[in-house]
């Protein structure tokens, strides 16, 4: 009678039971096989690319089993709570591709009917666990000041002890529910704790779909479930979250491992129905030769709007991270050029047990081959809509000479082998500068590549006697004729294995004055098609790059 009094005096308001609401979330009427995953963030700042790589994972297998994907808010530490911190989550994931089913859809709006989807909002949802336990005797009231948890904490260091809260260091654990009540009434602060029935000599055995098989010492600690403010912890709140909201599969960072003893406990003692656990590989970075993780301070490809300033696709950055999740999708994409990566199917039991290493040249060659794909409209597109925000005045130079660019975005992209030129929209202005005088004039001469074997004074040569020559009006197998013509007058070698054996004969080969056109004309010693580019400038332009070459 004195736990049930307890009970009645540490939550008078709260008269459901754990069975009510077990049966107002029923199982969900889903095909068998179905995942029901979620993304459940804390809005204590903004969107990482490693919850962009988790939320990826649970989106997928929940898609992919025809299943249920829902966000829920971990918003227990409200003193941590950033401003915009939720829809900046739901925005990031939209721009990723990613739309819950259920959750929360804004600050303050959600749908769904397994809700509230904001801890903070299913406070009494907890109460009525935390009552049950209460009665049951499985739970208690902690008394112990932040000091005296410190002095504790302090001693048990030096004398070498495991740190917390437990067994003989369990001060109030033996409380009777009567002292307990007494000291309520005296107004004492207090918040509960589970009485942890775990033996650190005895071991769970427990099946990660990741990592595969692992053991741990049983909990031992008496864990805080409500804190001082009436909210619960991270521990006691998911478990009970995921069996109302009827989560199959959690699917978190490997850096909750180390909790997985407290959680499966808590599932035990709540008598709630366990999801199965995967804990993926924590993003890592090879710094000088050694690991480390990816790091929000250090490292600016860890914040998502890196990814959205440096312009690259969003379909870029999943293909990359579903790299990262399973290996075989570089061999699935090789095979299926054109198909939507949603087509490929991810797999837990194939994830890296270990660190995934992120690879920013590796993204790059992904994201250079998803752009090489898009036709030059989708390419002018995407190129203008990034640098609207973030380029302006190329977004002006680029939208005045709509068609032109369309023309340059297509260049070399018809064939089997497409030029791979952007890995993201921010490299888009250096490869196309020279196509605009008011860029192109601004550049210092010492910034001008000249081909390797040939001088300035030398290139000039050529561009005077090749700029006569110039006709504009050929086509391409004439135009090189022509340019060929131009060259072995000058006294260049059109003839590969001519020039190899008297290399001293010649000033060189034609790729020599080929790479001085190109110089005068772009001022960059590599370019795509040096004739497609001469058609695309005019007529005009190409004489005038000509006379002011010869001036530098």
């Amino acid at each position: 009678m004195s736990l049930e009094k307890l009970a009645e005096i540490i939550f008078p308001n709260i008269d459901k039971t754990p069975e009510y609401y077990m049966e107002k979330y029923p199982r969900r009427n889903l095909k068998e096989g179905a995942m029901v995953t979620r993304y459940a963030p804390s809005p204590t700042g903004f969107q990482h690319i490693g919850g962009v790589f988790a939320a990826l994972i649970n989106e997928r297998l929940a898609c992919q089993s025809e299943g249920v994907f829902y966000l829920r808010i971990e918003d227990t530490d409200q003193k941590r709570e950033v401003e915009g911190a939720i829809d900046d989550t739901i925005a990031t994931m939209h721009n990723f591709g990613m739309d819950f089913n259920e959750g929360m859809t804004g600050q303050d709006t959600s749908k769904g009917e397994y809700g509230p989807y904001r801890q903070s909002e299913r406070e009494e949802i907890y109460k009525t666990f935390a009552k049950d336990l209460l009665r049951k005797g499985l739970v208690y009231p902690c008394f112990s000041t932040p000091e005296e948890l410190n002095e504790l904490r302090e001693m048990q260091i030096a004398n070498k002890l495991t740190p917390g809260y437990y067994g003989e260091f369990a001060k109030y654990r033996g409380l009777s529910p009567e002292e307990a009540i007494e000291k309520i009434n005296n107004e004492e602060q207090y918040i509960l704790r589970l009485k942890s029935p775990g033996n650190i000599e005895k071991r769970v055995e427990f099946k990660d779909l990741i990592k595969g098989e692992i053991s741990f010492p049983e909990n031992n600690q008496d864990v805080v479930i409500i804190k001082g403010d009436g909210l619960p912890t991270y521990h006691f709140a998911h478990a009970i979250d995921d069996a109302l909201m009827r989560t199959t599969h959690v699917i978190r960072g490997e850096e909750w491992l180390s909790s997985l003893p407290i959680h499966i406990q808590l599932f035990e003692v709540l008598g709630l129905e366990r999801p199965e656990y995967a804990h993926i590989p924590t993003i890592m970075k090879n710094d000088n030769g050694s690991k480390r993780k990816l790091s929000k301070r250090k490292d600016p490809e860890s914040a998502v709007s890196y990814y959205r300033e440096e312009g690259y696709p969003v379909q870029s950055v999943i293909e990359y991270l579903l790299n990262i999740i399973n290996s075989s999708f570089e061999e699935w994409r090789a095979e299926n050029p054109n198909e939507d990566y949603h087509n490929f199917n991810i797999d837990l039991g194939k994830m890296s047990k270990s660190g995934a290493l992120f690879d920013i040249v590796k993204l790059n060659d992904i994201s250079k081959d998803v752009i090489c794909k898009m036709k030059p409209e989708k390419v002018y597109e995407n190129y203008t809509a990034w640098a609207k925000e973030f380029d302006k005045e190329m977004c002006g130079l680029v939208t005045s000479k709509e068609s032109m660019m369309k023309e340059v975005f297509n260049i070399d992209k018809e064939g089997p082998k497409p030029r791979k030129d952007f890995a993201k929209w921010n490299d888009v202005r250096e490869k196309v500068f020279y196509f605009f005088n008011e860029l192109f004039y601004n550049e210092k001469a010492e910034h001008v590549e000249l081909p390797k074997n040939v001088e300035l004074e030398e290139a000039k040569r050529i561009i005077e006697a090749y700029g006569k020559a110039y006709n504009f009006n050929t086509d391409k197998d004439t135009w090189f004729e022509e340019l060929k013509a131009v060259g072995i007058e000058l006294g260049y070698c059109a003839n590969r294995k001519e020039f190899k054996l008297n290399p001293d004969q010649f000033k060189g080969m034609i790729a020599d004055v080929a790479g001085s056109v190109r110089s005068a004309i772009s001022h960059r010693a590599n370019t795509p098609d040096l004739y497609t580019i001469m058609q695309i400038m005019g007529e005009n332009m190409v004489k005038e790059r000509f006379n002011k070459f010869l001036d530098l």
